[in-house]
């Protein structure tokens, strides 16, 4: 990945941190941790990997992303929103009566959600089901979920693994959002995951480790991924809960707590000075 497109990589990212902020803080709730520790990988998803159609996002070709941990979606639905799928003064109806945007996915309601979500673990078996059928239709499509390390703790995670690896489904790609923190504390403390990634190839599955924040390690990782053949791959991305906001970051308190008004307005001074240094490389 050259200078010029990682950067441009990164000031999306920064952007659908900011637009987590501006949900969440409208909401007066939501989930803005583990929303700012996975921008960088939706927006590698929708920006670079995914073959999506803004125009048609129905399409029944397109690839498919499944967000399990589905309360990080404030920055998901700003990397929609980026992407073209809706409006961005949508994201500060977030969680509003009657809005477009929830507190989880809604695939009835909003253009480029392919699967509600929330219940920790359905997600990935979700993934699984749209694998299965894209590999029983002759498709090319590949699907994606996204998962908490925390969400490791459902059996069901694991029980979709084992599915998945049975079935082949090699067009299936598991990314582990793994910040190391849950809603009541790290999650060693709660229900020690590790090591995931001994886990995962325990079940045959093709693991690859990264750092979640960095372009290049996030690019090669899914490039490794469509060279695997006949099993699922795991992507575990190290990350940082509340990347980018500086008081929020590695806080478990940050977990499900919206900022009021201070904190907002130093949450997007922050992230406002790091987008203007961003263009600034432009």
């Amino acid at each position: 990945m050259n200078g010029a497109e990682k950067r441009q990589l990164q000031i999306l990212a920064c952007k659908s941190r900011m637009g987590a902020i501006i949900g969440t803080f409208n909401a007066k709730s939501g989930h803005p941790g583990g929303s700012l520790s996975s921008a960088d990988i939706y927006t590698y998803l929708y920006f670079k990997e995914m073959n999506v159609d803004v125009s048609n996002p129905k399409w029944s070709d397109r690839d498919r992303f499944v967000l399990s941990k589905g309360h990080c979606c404030p920055s998901l639905y700003a990397t929609l929103a980026l992407k073209g799928f809706f409006d961005w003064n949508e994201l500060e109806k977030l969680r509003h009566v009657g809005a477009m945007l929830q507190g989880h996915p809604d695939m009835k309601g909003t253009p480029g959600i392919d699967m509600s979500s929330g219940s920790l673990g359905q997600g990935v078996s979700a993934a699984c089901g749209m694998a299965l059928a894209g590999k029983m239709d002759g498709k090319d499509y590949r699907v994606y979920t996204l998962l908490g390390d925390g969400e490791c703790e459902e059996g069901q995670v694991w029980e979709a693994s084992m599915f998945a690896v049975h079935k082949k489904l090699d067009n299936l790609c598991f990314i582990v959002d793994a910040n190391g923190l849950q809603i009541d504390g790290t999650v060693e403390e709660v229900g020690g995951v590790e090591p995931l990634d001994e886990k995962f190839r325990g079940f045959g599955c093709h693991v690859i480790t990264i750092d979640g924040h960095d372009f290049d390690e996030i690019e090669n990782a899914f490039a490794q991924a469509k060279t695997v053949k006949d099993v699922p791959t795991v992507i575990i991305a190290r990350t940082v809960k509340g990347k980018g906001v500086s008081f929020m970051e590695n806080q478990v308190g940050w977990h499900g707590t919206a900022p009021n008004k201070e904190q907002y307005e130093t949450a997007m001074q922050e992230l406002t000075a790091k987008l203007n240094e961003l263009e600034a490389l432009v």
